[in-house]
């Protein structure tokens, strides 16, 4: 399998990207362990969120094979005895970094999820800004129930449900089916598997044919917004919606 450096880190094809110029997709390729990520696959998506917007206008984030991303693959001794606090934290970088990316990302982000979205899989299925699920998704946060404390990924959660679903989510362990999975908050849409790609494909056109500055600002009001107090929103929106719809670009 070819292997390079990223960053400090020996990068695999484990995450595939292909570009056209308008739309950056990221593939999860392990498909035979699941498409579980280890710290190496996690920088590297990392790496190819932080630079997106260099390349294309929007990303898409799917994956091969039957399942989504069963989780975060644990670097070996991660639960040795006798680790130190700072060590641990150092540690979980990461992860929280990729989430930030996700955060971050002035570029829409669409996530394509079929079969199993666990852990890690099911954080980034929800970081993402839209989340379209096949029937057969299943989503999951297994932490607790290992006596694993799950803060880490109940982090990305923060603004995609509400705090009492995020409660019972972390809590329950429970196996959440599409249907669940979209009345809680962690997914967009749901569609037939087999229309999963048009579903998809569906959503990337309406965004690629619109003018970028609004596809822009929708994802900055939708990113900074639930920070501010309402009357301070209020007012990004209005200076938002004179800039935007002021613009040249906004014209064909």
């Amino acid at each position: 399998m070819q292997q390079w450096q990223i960053r400090g880190f020996e990068v695999s094809e484990d995450i595939l990207d292909q570009c056209d110029g308008s739309l950056l997709t990221i593939t999860l390729n392990r498909p035979e362990h699941g498409n579980g990520l280890n710290d190496t696959g996690i920088a590297q998506l990392t790496t190819l969120l932080q630079g997106a917007a260099a390349r294309a206008r929007l990303v898409l984030l799917k994956a091969s094979g039957d399942d989504f991303c069963v989780g975060r693959i644990a670097p070996r001794g991660a639960a040795a005895p006798k680790l130190e606090a700072l060590v641990v934290r150092r540690g979980r970088d990461v992860v929280f970094n990729c989430y930030a990316a996700f955060r971050e990302s002035p570029l829409p982000i669409i996530a394509a999820v079929r079969g199993r979205a666990l852990g890690f899989g099911c954080a980034i299925a929800t970081c993402a800004d839209i989340t379209i699920a096949a029937e057969n998704a299943v989503f999951q946060m297994p932490e607790f129930g290992e006596n694993i404390m799950p803060t880490i990924a109940m982090s990305a959660l923060l603004g995609k449900v509400t705090p009492k679903q995020l409660m019972y989510i972390a809590y329950s362990t429970a196996e959440l089916d599409a249907t669940r999975a979209e009345r809680l908050g962690l997914v967009s849409e749901v569609t037939p598997a087999i229309r999963l790609d048009l579903a998809v494909e569906r959503i990337c056109g309406r965004i690629l044919n619109s003018p970028q500055p609004a596809v822009l600002a929708i994802k900055e009001f939708a990113r900074v917004a639930p920070a501010m107090d309402i009357r301070g929103a209020v007012e990004y929106a209005r200076s938002l919606h004179a800039v935007i719809n002021s613009s040249s670009e906004m014209r064909p």
